[in-house]
């Protein structure tokens, strides 16, 4: 009893944050500042935390499949939400278009990254130290480097050499997408709660969640950008996040819910419960005169 109440309160509070409007405005607006000041965050973290290391739990187990965890709770949720309030099929995979739309935009990012950096990069090779003092090294302390042609960057460092090229951080377009798409995905639900939907405490537990998820994602974000700061790609990476969520939920989605557009969240959910309040109210009023 106590764990349930506790949850709803948790809960409510959570839906009511992220449902605010002032909040969906503004969020992305959080994430560029977090952008474009948290690499200063490196002046004061310490470089030998257990974050700045690349083998961290958190960076092995969520960092690395984050699009994976995204859409394992997301999904969850929205197909729960979905189903509960109308138990169509079709209007739950509706919602989850949403979802693919948006694996299949990261995974022609990811591509078009991989292409970009193996078209614009080079492969070196450290020199052994005796080609080094053959060929002169001069006395700056850094090592001669052989370049390597033909190379792909999976290959090059597969192989223990150095990569360098024009990148894009995958990691804060992940973040930074995944960020945006699970505040979009779990605004509907304070509304939702406020129109009298069903909430028992399997569709609450998925919500709850997605909104530690949601909290993960920025954790990890700013742990990117304090212990690995590269302020020019990172920031790249972060715009291309940001610009995707604004063409897609600001942008394709608003269109409405067609054969060509899922449309928004909440679209066909909301509207449909607030109908059956005010259908249950007139049939209530015509009954009282009836009774009259």
């Amino acid at each position: 009893m106590f764990l349930n109440a506790f949850l709803v309160v948790i809960t409510d509070l959570a839906a009511g944050l992220l449902g605010n409007a002032s909040f969906r405005r503004h969020f992305h607006l959080l994430l560029s500042a977090m952008l474009l000041f948290g690499p200063l965050l490196s002046l004061w973290v310490s470089q030998y935390s257990v974050f700045a290391k690349r083998s961290h739990f958190l960076y092995r187990v969520f960092l690395r499949s984050g699009w994976g965890w995204t859409c394992i709770f997301t999904g969850s949720f929205v197909f729960v939400l979905s189903f509960s309030v109308r138990r169509s099929l079709t209007l739950s995979i509706r919602h989850l278009s949403r979802l693919a739309v948006a694996g299949g935009l990261w995974l022609v990012f990811r591509k078009l990254l991989c292409l970009l950096e193996n078209a614009t990069g080079s492969c070196y090779e450290p020199l052994s130290p005796t080609l080094e003092l053959a060929s002169g090294t001069n006395g700056d302390g850094h090592p001669l480097l052989l370049l390597r042609e033909g190379e792909t960057k999976e290959a090059c460092v597969r192989s223990g050499m150095l990569w360098h090229g024009y990148e894009v951080s995958e990691d804060a377009l992940l973040l930074c997408l995944c960020c945006l798409l699970l505040a979009e995905e779990t605004a509907v639900f304070g509304p939702y709660l406020n129109l009298g939907g069903p909430s028992g405490a399997p569709l609450r537990i998925l919500f709850l969640f997605c909104v530690l998820l949601l909290s993960l994602w920025v954790f990890l974000l700013l742990c990117l950008l304090a212990y690995f700061p590269q302020f020019l790609t990172q920031l790249l990476g972060g715009a291309l996040g940001c610009l995707s969520w604004r063409a897609l939920y600001q942008g394709w989605y608003r269109l409405g819910p067609c054969w060509y557009c899922p449309g928004r969240p909440g679209v066909g959910l909301l509207s449909t419960q607030s109908k059956q309040d005010e259908t249950s109210e007139t049939h209530g009023e015509t009954n009282a005169k009836v009774i009259n």
